[in-house]
């Protein structure tokens, strides 16, 4: 469903300072660090974020949110059910495609050009957010970045994600989401699509929920046959990261450092010089 465009792209994401504060969630921390990282593979990502999450919770670094797209592949949360990756392997392994098993909760998720994923390495207790919460935010902030694009999107009861029409009779998932909390600390994160190429999607029952419809930006804006890009995904970054940390009631500071760099080594106790969070690389 499409909102008139100046009504979307700005409205939404207005009120979400003000819906941040409604909820008693206050910004008194360091800004949460944003990075691009464009087209980047999964295995390298995720060995990132578990790199990064270990710092975190070390306190070498402060909260990070990495913003990137993959190449194609599936994964499967921890207790996934291998029956919903529908595609034969000799198919999958002939178009390159990996499947690989995460600590995630969620079912099978397809990643791939063209579609935004997010992912969070955020200290939970410091920011005083509980785990729902920042389910809720997460969820607000993929349907804020659709709204900015003229898209209607939202929750759907019982089902983790962002969806339109979710309460019609052509439900269709736009964005998943499957988390990870290790130490007090998240990674994994969501996956919006934007200009995702949606015949990949039959390669799975997407979510674990054969017959599912899912869906982009740029096919509910009626351009079913736009090519996946890259362009598109950092726009919708642009959007996604300010939405987020307006829901979770904190700063937002963009990096062009490499986040790949490795944090440096915790302090030894009773240092001289203390390594303030947030600023190691």
């Amino acid at each position: 469903m499409r909102q008139d465009g100046a009504q979307g792209r700005y409205s939404a994401l207005s009120r979400l300072t003000a819906d941040a504060g409604a909820a008693g969630i206050v910004d008194t921390m360091q800004p949460l660090v944003a990075h691009w990282m464009g087209r980047v593979p999964y295995r390298e990502a995720w060995d990132l974020q578990k790199m990064l999450a270990a710092a975190r919770a070390d306190g070498r670094i402060g909260d990070r949110l990495l913003l990137l797209e993959h190449p194609p592949v599936l994964t499967l949360g921890r207790q996934a059910s291998d029956a919903h990756v529908l595609a034969p392997a000799g198919m999958l392994e002939a178009q390159g495609i990996e499947v690989i098993r995460v600590e995630r909760g969620g079912e099978v998720t397809y990643h791939g050009p063209g579609q935004l994923v997010a992912y969070p390495i955020v200290k939970l207790a410091e920011r005083e957010v509980y785990l729902r919460e920042y389910v809720r935010a997460l969820e607000a902030a993929m349907a804020d970045t659709c709204a900015a694009n003229g898209v209607e999107a939202g929750r759907r009861e019982g089902h983790p994600g962002c969806w339109v029409d979710a309460d019609g009779p052509l439900v269709r998932k736009i964005g998943a989401l499957g988390v990870r909390v290790e130490r007090g600390v998240t990674y994994h994160g969501i996956a919006l699509n934007v200009t995702t190429r949606l015949a990949d999607f039959a390669l799975i029952d997407p979510c674990g929920m054969p017959g599912l419809r899912s869906t982009s930006i740029a096919a509910e804006l009626g351009r079913r046959t736009e090519a996946p890009s890259t362009e598109s995904v950092e726009a919708a970054a642009r959007v996604f990261a300010p939405a987020l940390t307006a829901r979770l009631g904190a700063a937002l500071a963009w990096s062009d450092e490499d986040p790949r760099v490795a944090p440096a080594p915790a302090e030894p106790a009773g240092s001289a010089e203390v390594q303030a969070a947030g600023s190691a690389r």
